[in-house]
């Protein structure tokens, strides 16, 4: 699904922001053959897996891999097929995994580990064999699709299990095991996201899914900038006119959506990131409006917090030409 810009609003806040998902609705994006997404994705996982795979001792993630790829065949069997067992196969990447022993992710302990069987590109084949063994599924999953993984315990608050190829400048291993408030104690303006923190849990681990969605103004087109592989572009010098600088920016969004477990007390958050270049981004008047009218009204603390304020004035001098050229 697509970023819906009716959720870019003024006056901006940073706040929850969640709706329900109609039936039906779609929550995940099959990846396709040669895609940045899948590019990107590969990169991460065969040379920095440590840095994406992520669990607090004793998590056992397969609940929520389970109800992961059950909602994969149900919303698109051409990308994921599972069993209802042990067999999981991804056909549009041309491998398929077989989990024995349970299923359990402490593979090792009593179990056979996983095989890995297929004729597709031989890079995936390579990457899903580099990955531990207990992170075999969570990796054939996360190249199936496009969307990045995390599950949240709405007992707790906590977040102890993430699978995060494409993070946002921000790094997953400063994230797992920790509750909903410190994870956004970093973020500008978070005081309507921290206070409502363990009532978000409790929410989207119940019987509903639901979806968000979030955007900034970037200088990186990567769709992975985690700041230890994606150095900080700064913008142009104050002396760059506005139509150079918005040249050099791109729109990054995320929707994210949450797979309820409601037995487990569990949900899976999903993360599907995409970036366009900004002039492509907002092609009508309207947008324009829209976008123009956010920015104007962000704190201080959140332009220092995405790192707009050096380009601010210049991005809404653009904008306002754009309201005026697109109408």
């Amino acid at each position: 699904m697509p970023f819906d810009f009716a959720t870019v609003q003024a006056p901006f806040r940073m706040q929850p922001g969640l709706r329900r998902l109609a039936p039906g609705t779609a929550q995940l994006t099959p990846v396709r053959l040669g895609s940045r997404h899948l590019r990107e994705k590969l990169a991460v996982l065969t040379a920095h897996a440590d840095q994406a795979l992520l669990a607090s001792p004793g998590f056992d993630a397969m609940p929520a891999l389970h109800a992961l790829a059950r909602q994969a065949a149900r919303e698109h069997p051409e990308a994921f097929v599972w069993d209802g067992g042990c067999a999981f196969s991804a056909p549009l990447l041309g491998w398929s995994l077989t989990v024995d022993g349970g299923g359990h992710q402490n593979v090792g302990e009593g179990s056979a580990e996983p095989t890995l069987q297929g004729s597709g590109p031989a890079e995936i084949g390579h990457c899903l064999n580099t990955v531990p063994p207990a992170w075999r599924l969570a990796g054939l999953l996360s190249l199936a699709f496009e969307e990045d993984f995390a599950v949240i315990d709405g007992a707790t608050a906590r977040i102890p299990w993430l699978a995060v190829c494409l993070p946002s400048h921000w790094a997953p291993a400063d994230k797992i095991g920790r509750h909903f408030a410190e994870v956004h104690a970093p973020v500008a303006d978070n005081a309507l996201l921290v206070k409502a923190g363990e009532h978000l849990a409790r929410l989207v681990t119940g019987e509903d899914p639901w979806e968000r969605f979030v955007w900034t103004i970037t200088r990186q087109s990567a769709l992975d900038t985690h700041p230890q592989r994606c150095a900080a572009l700064p913008w142009p010098a104050h002396t760059a006119s506005s139509a150079p600088l918005a040249a050099q920016a791109f729109f990054r969004t995320e929707r994210q959506t949450f797979i309820p477990l409601p037995i487990e007390r569990q949900a899976v958050f999903t993360i599907h990131v995409e970036v366009q270049p900004l002039a492509e981004a907002i092609g009508t008047a309207e947008r324009a409006a829209q976008v123009h009218d956010a920015l104007a009204s962000m704190s201080d603390a959140v332009l220092a917090y995405r790192g707009l304020a050096p380009a601010r004035d210049r991005l809404l001098i653009w904008l306002q030409s754009r309201m005026s050229s697109a109408s």
